[in-house]
Order: C-alpha cells, then sequence, then structure tokens
C-alpha cells in the first residue's frame, strides 16, 4: 500500500508542477517576457519543481 500511494504521490506532484510552469511561462509572457527551454531544461525544472511540491505534501 504505501508504494501506491507513493506513485500517486509523485503523479499528483508532476501534474502540479506541469501547471506551475506553463502558469508562471504563460504570466510571463502577457508581462512581455519571451523565455524558450530546451527540452533538457524543461526536464530538469519539471522534476525539480515535482520534488519541491512533493516536499510541501509531506508537511
Amino acid at each position: 500500500m504505501k508504494y501506491v500511494k507513493g506513485l500517486i504521490n509523485l503523479i499528483i506532484s508532476l501534474i502540479i508542477s506541469t501547471i506551475i510552469i506553463y502558469g508562471l511561462n504563460i504570466i510571463a509572457g502577457f508581462a512581455g517576457a519571451d523565455y524558450s527551454f530546451t527540452h533538457g531544461e524543461t526536464f530538469m525544472i519539471w522534476i525539480l519543481m515535482g520534488i519541491l511540491v512533493n516536499s510541501c505534501f509531506n508537511r
């Protein structure tokens, strides 16, 4: 059961991190900034944001 709960938390964290990353990018676009990320940069930001969101869930 622990593994299933951990997997569900991981998937939720990655989905929320995707929403946060694209939300920030869209808001920055409205402000006039033009950010373009490579696939590697996007992957690293996505994973790090997922870890951050997951650590916020554990508190």
